[in-house]
């Protein structure tokens, strides 16, 4: 697609391509005419026609050189060049004399025109120009080498129809490649912007992830106050404040997930966890999917400190066939009930689940009450980056003080019994309902990576661009043999009637043909391939056409001025065969020559003469038509792939651009949004500014948190995003004491995420800052929405830490709050006012 004046790729590479095909096409015609008019000239004029020949071989050669080193050569000078080349050739025609160089001068100059139009594709006033130079090149030479000094005309307006076809044959193509550019731009657009929002909500479910494993987590422990010991404090709030301010992305090295799974955190005090590991190492793979199995593991662990009621786990890890690694936490612990894990809980979906499908890996589940609990973690290497030896390794076991324990031989069983329920999540991003798949149930399906997909992408993109190449190519032989049969084969038809015996196959012959164009032309104008039935039912026409027309034809008048068959079959035959490989085109041209041989040998041999303008002829016809079709197989078989693979790396590049100009906005977004709420905790807590121990510092505390988990509800797939927000809200205060009631009234709508932050953060704030019961209240109307909160026995300054954060330039106009304070109880109400604007209207 032409973007500002630039060329498409696929136009890019048409033009390189005829532009190479027609300097060798052109080279090699006047290397092969020039040679055979210097061993047919008489001995004394060969130095003149050597003096006039070997410079514009010359000139081809310096052409034919640029094409492989380009040389810093002017325009005008290959202009001039080109020129020269038809003109000397044109001079030569006296020196060379006789039929025999006036044939050849003839082919080489007519098809030296042809190709200047593929030369000088994308400069056509000077392909034009130099038509008009090889016409000059045979008026001289008709001129000077007949001796009434007189002019053929015939011959120079074949050759203008020539030009024409040729530029006409161009541009029908480049329009294809055009289209195809088109078409091929705005599909990778489309495809790019899916790009970009996949990598920004694998970015988001990252970047969820790491908040909740760690400003999350560590806010929420300090608004419950239960701990005495806050010396882990200040190091994990930096920790907490250096992964906030770092961008999440995804590595392309590899890592030792042994050396990563050695640095798991166990936790300190009442809270760590002894893990026994039994680890097979070294375990080599990608960056990604080990981080992502290192993090999910430590959360993991967290889980264990915080819910199973037990200090001990076992940690074990070894590798799979086929470069698959596997990794297992297991604890005796009191176990649960997958099934009723909310969706907003964030430790399985998101932690654990969620980052394995981020690199393509599995994550799953088993557990049942009173059982225990075992996660697995399974990735498998797909691209071959593991080192095969490490399946060799004996594995060792150790305890966490580096004591050997017992060797583990073989593979290592899966722990836990067969009784427990197998809860393996793979619903979409964002914290969608996890899909329960028990032990009968098998594995799930694997849903093709991104390297399949690029390469299914780059096939259909080759695919569709060769297609629109294939309808170019046909469709300008097809104007070739339409143009070429009712200008020059059918004045010969007419003027030649009393020459062929008898006449009427001629004309049966042509009416034939004229068929065999409808019948093919009639698919390729309703943009359908030709069916294979009428191909071959047209060949065969083609075919007899060829020995009609030369049976009937006296000998001495084959490749003459009354064969009007013989030059354009070999076109009809192109149009036909044009998308299949150009042997089957060679096969039918060599057919098509061998019939007309045998018809002319059967009359008797011909003289050496006469063989020499029966074999010009042929080269002049049949050489230029098998050039075009090589020409076109090279643009389907070649170009096309090119193309293709050009395209897709320049889209690469461009959808690099754009998800890093994306993922860079929307991480300096979210730093800005945290920044005069939840950087300030972190700072004055890992610093000693703040004390867990301050009561306003652990209310704070439970209102970021509480921030946080509406943060993270904010991608459910849910029917109600408003309730469910407030819900996770909820969740949060009453895991701090309070006690909290919530109740609906109206039918549910559609709120945009903007406003639903703006709606539910004064009632988080209220809920954060009450200490023993509240109330909350959503009621729907046909034209607004209200969210409203009480709280009883709040803490002090309540209304100032209310305060909307600064996380928009401007709030919504149509959001309203409201906030009263009577004694120790709060009331916060805010408010949405439905606008006419029908994309917001509530149903």
């Amino acid at each position: 697609m032409r973007r500002g004046g630039h060329e498409g790729t696929s136009e890019r590479l048409v033009n390189r391509t005829v532009e190479r095909y027609g300097v060798w096409l052109r080279s090699t015609v006047v290397l092969l005419c020039g040679a055979l008019g210097l061993v047919w000239a008489d001995a004394a004029d060969v130095p003149l026609a050597l003096a006039l020949l070997a410079p514009a071989v010359l000139a081809c050669g310096v052409r034919l050189w640029a094409l492989r080193r380009p040389l810093p050569l002017p325009l005008a000078l290959l202009w001039t060049l080109d020129a020269a080349v038809v003109l000397l050739m044109g001079l030569s025609q006296p020196v060379l004399d006789g039929e025999g160089g006036n044939a050849m001068v003839e082919v080489a100059v007519g098809i030296s025109v042809i190709a200047f139009q593929f030369e000088w594709a994308t400069r056509p006033v000077a392909g034009a120009a130099l038509a008009g130079a090889g016409v000059v090149a045979c008026v001289l030479g008709d001129v000077l080498s007949s001796s009434e000094h007189d002019l053929d005309v015939v011959p120079l307006v074949r050759m203008l129809i020539q030009v024409g076809l040729s530029r006409a044959g161009y541009l029908i193509v480049r329009a294809r490649a055009r289209e195809a550019d088109r078409s091929a731009a705005v599909r990778a657009a489309l495809r790019r912007e899916a790009d970009v929002a996949a990598a920004r909500r694998a970015t988001e479910r990252e970047y969820l992830a790491t908040l909740h494993d760690t400003a999350s987590a560590t806010l929420l422990m300090v608004s419950q106050g239960d701990s005495r010991d806050w010396s882990w404090l200040p190091p994990r709030a930096r920790q907490d404040l250096e992964a906030l301010s770092a961008m999440p992305g995804f590595e392309t090295g590899s890592v030792d997930l042994a050396a990563l799974l050695g640095c798991v955190p166990e936790g300190e005090g009442q809270a760590r966890v002894r893990l026994t590991t039994h680890i097979e190492g070294p375990l080599t793979m990608p960056s990604g999917p080990g981080l992502a199995i290192f993090n999910g593991v430590r959360e993991a662990v967290t889980n264990v400190s915080r819910h199973a009621g037990v200090r001990e786990a076992e940690l074990r890890a070894w590798r799979e066939e086929g470069n698959g690694v596997v990794v297992e936490l297991t604890d005796a612990g009191r176990g649960f009930d997958p099934d009723t894990v909310p969706v907003r809980r964030r430790g399985i979906s998101g932690s654990i689940i969620g980052r394995m499908r981020a690199v393509e890996g599995t994550a799953s589940i088993t557990s049942r009450p009173g059982a225990g609990t075992r996660v697995r973690w399974r990735w498998h290497d797909r691209g071959g980056v593991s080192q095969a030896h490490d399946r060799d390794r004996v594995p060792q076991a150790h305890d966490r003080g580096g004591v050997p324990q017992a060797h583990d031989h073989g593979r290592v069983p899966p722990a836990g019994d067969g009784a427990g329920q197998a809860t393996e999540v793979r619903g979409p991003a964002g914290g969608q309902a996890a899909e329960v798949r028990g032990p009968a149930a098998g594995q799930a399906a694997e849903v093709p990576g991104p390297a399949a997909r690029t390469r299914a992408e780059h096939t259909a993109a080759v695919r569709f661009i060769r297609g629109q190449l294939l309808i170019g190519a046909q469709l300008v032989a097809l104007l070739i043999c339409l143009v070429w049969q009712f200008t020059i084969s059918l004045r010969r038809l007419v003027a030649h009637q009393d020459v062929y015996h008898p006449a009427w196959p001629q004309t049966a012959a042509f009416v034939c043909l004229v068929a065999v164009a409808a019948a093919g032309g009639a698919s390729l104008l309703r943009g359908r391939r030709i069916p294979p039935g009428v191909r071959g039912w047209c060949l065969g026409s083609v075919l007899a056409v060829s020995a009609v027309s030369a049976y009937t034809l006296p000998p001495h008048h084959a490749t003459g001025p009354a064969d009007w068959a013989f030059g354009v079959v070999g076109w009809h035959a192109l149009f036909l065969l044009a998308d299949l490989r150009v042997r089957w085109y060679a096969a039918f041209l060599g057919a098509h020559i061998g019939i007309n041989a045998a018809a002319v040998v059967g009359h008797g041999a011909p003289a050496a003469a006469e063989a020499a303008v029966l074999g010009i002829a042929t080269v002049g016809s049949c050489g230029l038509q098998f050039a075009i079709g090589a020409l076109m197989t090279h643009l389907l078989r070649d170009t096309a792939p090119a193309a293709g693979s050009a395209a897709a790396r320049e889209e690469e590049l461009r959808t690099r651009e754009r998800i890093h100009e994306h993922l860079q906005s929307d991480h300096k977004e979210r730093y800005r949004a945290l920044t005069a709420t939840t950087v300030p905790l972190l700072v004055g807590l890992g610093h000693g500014v703040l004390s867990p121990h301050d009561e306003e510092v652990r209310l704070r505390c439970g209102v970021e948190g509480a921030r946080m988990r509406r943060l993270f509800a904010e991608g459910d797939a849910v029917a109600d995003p408003l309730l469910n927000e407030l819900r996770a809200c909820v969740e949060v205060a009453e895991h701090q004491g309070v006690t909290v009631s919530l109740a609906v009234r109206g039918q549910p709508g559609e709120v945009p995420v903007e406003i639903r932050r703006e709606l539910i953060d004064p009632v988080a704030v209220t809920l954060g800052r009450t200490r023993s019961a509240a109330r909350v209240t959503v009621v729907w109307t046909p034209g607004a929405v209200r969210v409203s909160a009480v709280g009883v026995d709040c803490a002090d300054d309540c209304t100032e830490a209310a305060a909307v954060p600064a996380q928009r330039e401007a709030v919504d106009p149509h959001v309203s709050v409201v906030r009263t304070r009577r004694g120790e109880s709060m009331w916060a109400e805010a408010s949405w006012s439905r606008p006419a604007s029908p994309e917001v209207a509530l149903p």
